[in-house]
């Protein structure tokens, strides 16, 4: 039994006037309506309708679920109303988290443009290096550096993050220059504790992809942490293009080992598979990507 179909049918059978006048706007046979009616009354115990050979009418019972039922299908009325306009309309709280670097430099940029353009959004950006929930912390977005482990999860890829090794100059004023991948070996290095616990390094140059076991003298979760280290002289550093290229540009760190540069970390915004995408999370996709091609 469709409940919604049979308080429709008689409904429209009451407001029509038959079951002929009810099965034409409902599109569905008069059989079909006074089937509709019959399991209706049988559900709720009670007779509805009088009916006779030439005309019928409401009962008792029958008068008053007519007006449960006008209720009943205005209530629905609204509540589709309220689900269109909730995905027609581009608005709404927006919850987006990213790791800390990229979102001051990429992320936070793109947003604050997109919250112009959609004055009636929102957002809550959570910048944080570690891997965050979607689903517990109710993230509609999540941009991720790394594969992608998470079963379910909709992985949208995005430009691979590039990466780069990177020392200070009086570090390297005190311990040497490396001239060979091996070399690091012998140097102090600062690791990123989200990316490998192996302490190794990867790195691709002329002579192909090489794995270089390193001891690192500090291992740390947080980005710009590792950052603050190398620039005080404590080591050499793998670490994003994104991250340090200004402190290379402005000579407070020096490139090392140019020819062999760790391969780009995979990067993906995520999202949850939720159809259909309210049009704040479609939109701000589109934005983001669009952005992105003229920024990375």
């Amino acid at each position: 039994m469709d409940y919604l179909k049979c308080v429709e049918s008689f409904v429209r059978t009451v407001t029509c006037g038959s079951f002929t006048a009810a099965a034409e706007e409902l599109g569905i046979t008069p059989a079909m309506v006074g089937k509709h009616v019959r399991e209706l009354e049988a559900r709720t115990g009670c007779q509805l309708l009088h009916r006779t050979t030439r005309r019928q009418g409401l009962t008792d019972a029958g008068q008053r679920f007519y007006q449960y039922g006008l209720q009943i299908l205005a209530t629905i009325r609204e509540a589709d109303g309220l689900a269109n306009h909730l995905y027609d309309n581009v608005a709404g709280m927006l919850r987006i988290s990213a790791p800390v670097t990229f979102g001051q430099r990429v992320l936070t940029p793109i947003l604050s443009r997109f919250l112009q353009q959609y004055p009636g959004v929102d957002a809550e950006m959570v910048l944080t290096d570690r891997k965050v929930d979607l689903i517990e912390e109710r993230f509609q977005l999540a941009i991720r550096i790394g594969n992608i482990n998470d079963d379910g999860i909709v992985a949208i890829p995005l430009p691979p993050y590039r990466m780069i090794l990177a020392a200070s100059p009086e570090y390297l004023q005190r311990h040497g220059t490396p001239l060979t991948p091996q070399d690091l070996r012998q140097h102090h290095c600062i690791s990123f504790s989200q990316w490998r616990s192996d302490h190794s390094w990867q790195l691709e140059g002329p002579s192909g992809k090489l794995e270089i076991a390193i001891t690192p003298r500090l291992m740390v979760d947080s980005g710009e942490a590792i950052r603050q280290a190398a620039l005080a002289g404590l080591g050499i550093v793998q670490h994003s293009v994104l991250t340090l290229q200004q402190d290379i540009d402005d000579g407070r760190l020096c490139p090392v080992l140019p020819d062999y540069l760790p391969p780009p970390r995979p990067m993906h915004l995520l999202r949850l598979p939720i159809r259909p995408l309210l049009p704040i999370v479609s939109s701000f996709t589109d934005y983001f990507l669009q952005a992105l091609k003229t920024t990375l």
